[in-house]
């Protein structure tokens, strides 16, 4: 995970505390102080009031977390027993637990990429991109059906272990290896993701710094690569604060040699940085850029990130609002898919000069970054958890890696425009009137449905959907249509039990010379009985001292029980979500539902559609919205709650 310090002083700081961070991370003119040799450390510190903050920030501290009232920072010793005359501060250093012997090496790394290039030589290739600081390889796998090929298929990269003491993502990326060879013959989705993409995988983007994080037997909790800093004893540069774009411009990383966030005297002056993009830039061929999706792999938090980190604004420079839509869209389907929380990087905290923003801005490739387990751990637990968690927390990530794949060839079908951004010889396009329509609960609507030829040859069309909510079925007047502009039909039939509410139906349209175009369809159910659907938009405070707060809704003349598939859409504004807990609570006071468990890290609000079981509730009483905060320095409320029984 990238340093929260930026957001975790925003959730801490009062005005007086942001004075003070300002005056910290500002760029000045004099020289910087200096510094001594020893390393940063962290610390707990217990006991903190409001107000106490400011003292955080005018020593310049990196604040990681808030966790049950206490702050964890990242300081130096002298910075620690400055805070001890007035604080209780722990050092952690003693929790953290002796090398775990289950993760992989730099010596075992290259063993086991030896291993799958020599037992696969038709589906897997090394390559050596460069060397370290300490010269050790940066090694890639090409994954690809012809892999000595450099063959016309769109490509995929994925990065790992920027971070030193993120370990568990090279487990991630071996996984990701392994699974496109030991099941290509048996997987039809991997065997379609090998055998049209061309896949490169850099496991351990960071070796130096692995190894010295491994190399007493004790985690020492070490973060940047191994380079020396000129007229500094603190070595090391924050691999992702170094990338040019953005670089240093937002105080989103730090000055100080001794800071884990310290980006470098100058943009890719980290070898590690400059053998990456000397490897991308090479994969521009007749001076265009054959990677056309990036996936940066990190721990903890359980995020699914792209650009901008730079900056909160979404839509600013070389992103368009169509862009953006593409990365949100296909993060978001990602994070459905392995249970993550979806948002922009500067949502978890502004970080400038990182590989997701200098990829987008720079060559145009799609960016995202997962964050790994754990959600929210134990301070000392977050970047090493035990090993026995690699097979489950590698292996979840399947069905979000194999989707991802398949929007390599157009990214914007996500959103429904790759017949504008992705012209094909043989083309042709998907449409329907356009026309709001909603269906009724038990009742059916039929829309045109038109494939129209845009150039070359003449195509067949099948035609299939996703998206549909649990209890509709989408009928095709004819499964196969010609792309001559001829009009068909396509059916919305709702079963009694749909639950009300609105959906997006893609409609799929499979040419026989291989374009595949997308029609997005917005579609709309309506419940028969509107007593089984209320909102309450009433303001509730969410206090910031784990008080439970409720907002009710009463619900009458439903009858029943509820849904299979009951709706309860959330609307919270919040500083940091990752403080609360939200529950829905039955009528009768029977066991409250989880519907939020200190999700999201510190990204701010909540405006999501939970989906629950409630049939073994009855439909009619008092339901009632719980929230807590569970955490100190932040604040909200439940600003809106919609719920939709069936």
């Amino acid at each position: 995970m990238r340093r929260r310090v930026a957001s975790a002083l925003s959730a801490l700081a009062l005005g007086a505390a942001l004075i003070a961070l300002t005056a910290v991370t500002a760029p000045v003119q004099a020289a910087p102080p200096a510094e001594p040799a020893a390393a940063e450390k962290t610390y707990r510190v217990r006991g903190l009031e409001p107000g106490d903050e400011k003292a955080l920030t005018q020593l310049g501290v990196g604040i990681e977390d808030v966790v049950d009232g206490m702050v964890y920072i990242r300081a130096l010793p002298s910075q620690a027993a400055a805070l001890r005359k007035r604080f209780k501060v722990d050092d952690v250093a003693a929790k953290v637990g002796p090398v775990d012997a289950g993760y992989t090496d730099f010596a075992e790394l290259q063993t086991e990429v030896n291993r799958l290039a020599t037992t696969f030589p038709t589906l897997v290739q090394k390559t050596v991109l460069g060397k370290s600081h300490l010269n050790r390889d940066i090694v890639a796998l090409k994954i690809s059906d012809n892999v000595t090929t450099d063959e016309s298929e769109p490509e995929l990269l994925f990065t790992a272990n920027q971070h030193a003491r993120e370990h568990l993502t090279v487990e991630m990326a071996l996984f990701l290896a392994n699974m496109l060879v030991n099941d290509y013959t048996t997987d039809a989705a991997v065997k379609q993701m090998v055998d049209t993409r061309e896949i490169w995988i850099v496991p351990m983007v960071n070796p130096d710094g692995a190894e010295h994080d491994i190399a007493s037997g004790t985690y020492i909790e070490w973060r940047k690569n191994m380079q020396p800093n000129a007229g500094s004893a603190h070595i090391g540069t924050d691999l992702n604060r170094n990338w040019s774009y953005k670089f240093d411009c937002c105080g989103g990383s730090s000055d100080l040699k001794s800071s884990d966030t310290y980006h470098g005297p100058i943009a890719f002056s980290a070898p590690e940085t400059t053998v990456l993009k000397t490897f991308v830039l090479g994969r521009k061929v007749g001076g265009v850029q054959q990677i056309a999706m990036h996936l940066d792999i990190h721990t903890y938090s359980e995020l699914v990130l792209w650009p901008w980190g730079y900056t909160t604004t979404a839509v600013v420079g070389p992103m368009t609002a169509d862009t953006a839509a593409v990365h949100r869209a296909i993060g978001t389907e990602m994070a459905s898919l392995n249970g993550y929380w979806p948002g922009q990087a500067s949502g978890l905290y502004v970080a400038d000069g990182i590989i997701n923003d200098w990829m987008w801005a720079d060559q145009k490739i799609f960016s995202f970054t997962f964050e790994m387990f754990p959600k929210r751990p134990d301070i000392a637990d977050q970047f090493y958890p035990p090993a026995s968690v690699i097979p489950a927390q590698t292996s979840r990530n399947r069905s979000a890696l194999l989707k991802f794949s398949t929007y390599a060839d157009c990214p914007y079908r996500a959103t429904g425009k790759d017949a504008t951004y992705c012209p094909k010889p043989d083309d042709f396009t998907l449409t329907h009137p356009p026309i709001s329509f909603a269906v009724n609960q038990g009742g059916m609507y039929s829309l045109d449905l038109t494939a129209t030829k845009t150039g070359g040859a003449d195509q067949l069309v099948s035609l299939t959907a996703t998206g549909a909510p649990p209890g509709m079925t989408v009928v095709f007047s004819q499964g196969s249509i010609p792309a001559d502009g001829s009009t068909h039909q396509v059916e919305f039939h709702a079963a009694a039990t749909v639950t009300p509410g609105e959906y997006t139906v893609v409609v799929h349209g499979e040419g026989t010379a291989g374009t595949h175009r997308t029609l997005h369809i917005p579609v709309n159910v309506i419940g028969s009985n509107t007593n089984c659907g209320v909102t309450n938009a009433t303001d509730v405070a969410i206090p910031d001292d784990g008080t439970v707060v409720d907002s009710a809704i009463t619900i009458g003349g439903c009858g029943g029980n509820g849904g299979t598939h009951a709706r309860v859409h959330v609307q919270v504004k919040h500083t940091n979500i990752c403080d609360l807990q939200l529950k829905l609570v039955p009528p009768g006071g029977g066991a409250a539902i989880p519907l939020f468990d200190r999700d999201g890290a510190d990204m701010n609000d909540i405006d999501k559609v939970f989906t629950v079981d409630l049939s073994g509730h009855p439909a009619d009483g008092t339901w009632k919205l719980e929230a807590a905060d569970v955490e100190i320095f932040n604040t909200g409320k439940i600003d809106s709650w919609t719920l939709t029984l069936k």
